[in-house]
């Protein structure tokens, strides 16, 4: 079977048997999602390579206490999110905003850039929103998660997550209406 289309359930079960062939198979299913999940989050690339690489350590090693009720997409998830936060922390990037990297964007770039398009003005709408409903609509809208999986990720609840997600939506429909 491919890689990719192994269900979670396999991939825990394959860990279990053998560890290193069960992670190499998680890596190759959730290494790309993860990492655009992160590089929402942190914005720069080599910010997201690197918290990417240390999300992928910690789910090896932490892997002995992985329940196997929980989910495993929450899981990875979980420690994605906590890595990327550990990393905006450690290097105060948080405040870096995108109109800053648009700006040294464009000098890189000259007139090929248009900075003003919707899918910038969406990116920035999403960075302004407060970081626990930023992750909940990067979980949602991007990664397709649902409200369990997300309550777990954030340490919520599903009801908390979907008002979580519905003030996110609503706070962007209204950055993205604004003339900024």
């Amino acid at each position: 079977m491919h890689t990719l289309e192994m269900d979670d359930k396999e991939i825990v079960n394959l860990m279990r048997n053998d560890l290193n062939a069960g992670f190499e198979t998680l890596v190759k299913k959730y290494k790309e999602p993860v990492y655009w999940y992160i590089r929402r989050l942190v914005v720069a690339h080599e910010d997201a390579q690197d918290a990417s690489q240390e999300a992928f350590l910690r789910m090896y090693r932490s892997f002995g206490r992985f329940k196997p009720e929980s989910s495993l997409k929450a899981w990875i998830y979980k420690i994605a999110t906590n890595e990327a936060l550990r990393l905006l922390e450690k290097r105060k990037t948080a405040s870096v905003s995108l109109d800053a990297i648009a700006g040294a964007g464009a000098a890189l770039a000259g007139a090929y850039v248009n900075y003003d398009s919707l899918e910038v003005k969406f990116q920035r709408a999403i960075q302004s929103l407060p970081e626990k409903q930023r992750i909940t609509f990067n979980l949602r809208y991007y990664d397709e998660l649902d409200y369990e999986e997300i309550a777990n990720v954030t340490d919520s609840n599903s009801a908390a997550a979907k008002a979580n997600y519905h003030i996110a939506k609503t706070k962007i429909v209204k950055y993205m209406n604004s003339n900024d």
